[in-house]
């Protein structure tokens, strides 16, 4: 074993005997070996998920639904989706000559690095959730990210599982000429709309220029669409959701009825994109019943906690996951208070004008009585809903824990919408509050 692999399995196991992860192991085998990530012989299966919003969930469920269809699979489920973490991951699941200890690995990869990871972790199959602007003073703009997965996937001859409904991943599809591809789609449900008023990046045709004529909209830019005059976006799916019960919170995929972990079109798109995956690899997808029907989200995303009334915290990011979000606040029952944690640390960004193209307006709606603004931009955050007509609703707590008690002192259900170097410190001011 070498010394460099020797040491970040020994310093794993004491901070895991301590209590604690994290990436500090990678971080110390990327100092030390730069080439540490490569040096791993890697199993049968690689499945790489990316894409802007969705990527922890998404390979959270395909990770699942490989284990229940008998496979031993590492995969980072806490979202580590860097060098470092992936680095740890692959360190603490070898042995000692760097083969990965497993029949699958299925890694969440940053958007921003994934050109990067191709050559290191030699995938088989890439699977694209989304595109949307995100964070643009640290990942740049949305065209610079397509341009550099289409170099990397132009000569990829393994499986290319892509999101069909949206004219953004398509274009990789399109550019990848020695792939298997895969669509993945789902049709028309009773919330799609025949126009939308949100931030679209996909309203013109990436070939000719010309706007894209679309069938029906489900959130954002994404739906049914084509160019009427080079036939972009005329794709023929592979595995299409056919039919979303929301009612009983079912969708209809292959002749099967799947639950829906959670009941909203941007979980069955999570869930087509698993059951894409599994046709893709030639797995039973059944398999991916009880996955779904069972799975529980966790690390901020629609997680729950039990304060004085139940209080859920999500992530956020950009305008886009800011509306779905805001989408299913509003589709609870009752009265609520809503807190927003915005900071503006590299992770998160330090340009926080995307707020400004999130519909906030949403929130001048009776259920929700008042919205507490924390984090160290809360008070851009106030003036962003004082814009809104929502002044007399709106309370600044800048200091987290003080908006948790808040919030707890209340007695009414809450929702939490927290950036990322704000949601991790907040989950655990939650955790405390709750055993108070």
């Amino acid at each position: 074993m070498s010394l460099t692999l020797r040491l970040v399995k020994t310093m794993h196991s004491v901070l895991a005997r301590a209590g604690r992860g994290g990436s500090l192991p990678g971080s110390l085998a990327l100092i030390l070996d730069k080439k540490f990530i490569s040096r791993f012989h890697m199993p049968g299966i690689v499945v790489i998920v990316t894409g802007t919003n969705g990527k922890t969930t998404t390979s959270n469920l395909i990770a699942e639904s490989l284990r229940a269809c008998g496979l031993k699979v590492v995969n980072n489920h806490r979202g580590d989706n860097l060098n470092v973490g992936i680095a740890t991951l692959l360190a603490v699941n070898s042995d000692s000559h760097y083969n990965v200890q497993a029949d699958a690995a299925v890694i969440e990869v940053d958007e921003l690095t994934v050109y990067r990871q191709f050559e290191n972790l030699h995938p088989t199959a890439l699977v694209v959730t989304n595109f949307f602007r995100d964070q643009l003073d640290r990942a740049g703009e949305m065209e610079t990210i397509i341009r550099k997965i289409m170099e990397v996937t132009e000569n990829f001859t393994g499986h290319l599982i892509l999101n069909g409904d949206d004219p953004n991943v398509i274009r990789i599809g399109e550019h990848a000429k020695q792939a298997q591809i895969h669509y993945f789609s789902v049709s028309r449900t009773e919330n799609s709309s025949a126009s939308t008023d949100e931030a679209s990046e996909g309203k013109f045709c990436p070939v000719c220029g010309k706007p894209l004529k679309y069938e029906y909209y489900q959130y954002s830019h994404i739906g049914r669409f084509a160019c009427p005059y080079d036939h972009f976006g005329e794709i023929t799916p592979f595995l299409n959701v056919d039919s979303v019960d929301y009612r009983n919170g079912t969708f209809t995929a292959d002749g099967h009825t799947f639950p829906s972990f959670l009941n909203t079109i941007y979980a069955v798109y999570n869930c087509a994109s698993v059951l894409c995956t599994m046709k893709a690899l030639g797995l039973d997808e059944t398999n991916a019943d009880t996955v779904f029907s069972s799975y529980e989200l966790k690390e901020g995303r629609n997680e729950t906690f039990e304060l004085s009334k139940p209080c859920v915290i999500n992530l956020v990011k950009n305008p886009t996951g800011t509306n779905e979000v805001l989408k299913f606040i509003l589709s609870r029952e009752g009265e609520k208070n809503v807190c927003i944690f915005l900071n503006d640390n590299d992770q998160d960004g330090h340009d926080v004008s995307w707020i400004w193209d999130a519909h906030f307006e949403r929130l001048n709606d009776p259920s929700v009585k008042h919205i507490v603004c924390s984090g160290l931009r809360a008070y851009d955050m106030a003036l962003r809903l004082k814009y809104e007509g929502l002044e007399d609703r709106i309370t600044v707590i800048e200091n987290s824990a003080k908006a948790v008690q808040w919030l707890d002192e209340q007695n009414m259900e809450s929702y939490i919408i927290a950036t990322y170097t704000a949601l991790h410190p907040t989950r655990a001011i939650l955790r405390k509050e709750a055993k108070s």
